[in-house]
């Protein structure tokens, strides 16, 4: 259970960083720079951490270096972007609807890569949580069909690339799971595989800065003191008890977990932005908690009956 908890705290902090991330984005800050500058913040911290402990950088090693581009590369960097990208390209709603998607990526790259054996129950409580997950958005589902019938979607090539880019991320954070799962494996703990990652996702980022300089140049301090609160909550401490999760449970119980992060989404604009919850969404939330848990019981039974 100590696992899924972890995942539960890394939902609620990547959620929390909304109220930050979102007025900087409507505030005139590119996503780009954005990005950029969390993962140098991120990397910078972590390196004064393996410095100050005096540690060797041994996240490198063979058969690393994929899954830390994997990761950090496409997970961390580009992933985080298309999606960002793709809510101002085309639908938001049929964007979330896409990200839906994730468990299924994550799923069956745990079967094919990591051998992970999936127990039928699991498919039961997976559609259970996809289930909450569209009661989650179901006032955004109407809106959506409400639109469909009075013609005014626009289907162009704007919104034909942010689905595209839509389903990059999908595909890149299913992924990221999954590789990152593989990595718990051999030996790296959290700080190792979070230096990994925000390295790697910060070389992602390096083209963004080479061809658009005012990326860099043009950033206020103000600014900077808002990223920085996003690379401490989201990056440092969300990732640390993400990977804290992932290294207890398998890829696939993981990506389930992560579900509960529009639970937690909303429970916060409820909280500080006064975005009221309807009945239906606190059922979808109540569901999707419920099969994030009880995906884990069985497993725990059989292991307090063997000790």
């Amino acid at each position: 259970m100590t696992g899924i908890i972890f995942i539960f705290l890394a939902c609620l902090l990547w959620a929390a960083d909304t109220l930050i991330r979102y007025p900087l984005l409507f505030g005139g800050s590119s996503a780009q720079q954005i990005v950029l500058f969390e993962h140098l913040i991120v990397f910078v911290v972590l390196i004064g951490i393996f410095v100050f402990k005096r540690r060797k950088p041994s996240f490198l090693s063979r058969g690393t270096l994929l899954p830390f581009i994997v990761i950090g590369v496409f997970g961390s960097a580009l992933g985080t972007l298309a999606f960002t990208e793709a809510f101002y390209l085309a639908n938001p709603t049929v964007v979330i609807l896409l990200q839906k998607l994730q468990p299924l990526v994550a799923v069956t790259l745990a079967c094919v890569l990591l051998k992970e054996q999936i127990n039928p129950r699991f498919f039961f409580w997976l559609g259970i949580a996809l289930l909450g997950s569209l009661l989650l958005i179901w006032p955004d589902l109407q809106i959506l069909s409400t639109s469909f019938k009075e013609g005014n979607i626009e289907h162009n090539n704007n919104a034909l690339l942010g689905y595209g880019l839509a389903l990059f991320a999908v595909v890149s954070w299913g992924c990221a799971t999954v590789f990152g799962k593989k990595l718990s494996t051999k030996g790296l703990d959290s700080v190792d595989l979070m230096v990994g990652r925000f390295s790697f996702g910060l070389l992602g980022m390096l083209p963004f800065a080479f061809m658009t300089p005012t990326l860099i140049t043009t950033v206020e301090i103000s600014v900077l003191q808002k990223i920085a609160i996003l690379a401490l909550l989201s990056g440092v401490l969300g990732m640390y008890f993400y990977y804290q999760g992932l290294k207890r449970i398998p890829a696939h119980w993981a990506t389930l977990a992560e579900m509960f992060f529009p639970v937690a989404a909303i429970f916060i604009n409820w909280l500080f932005l006064s975005v009221e919850m309807t009945q239906v969404q606190l059922v979808g939330a109540v569901t999707l908690i419920a099969a994030s848990t009880m995906v884990q019981r069985k497993p725990m039974e059989r292991a307090i009956k063997t000790a």
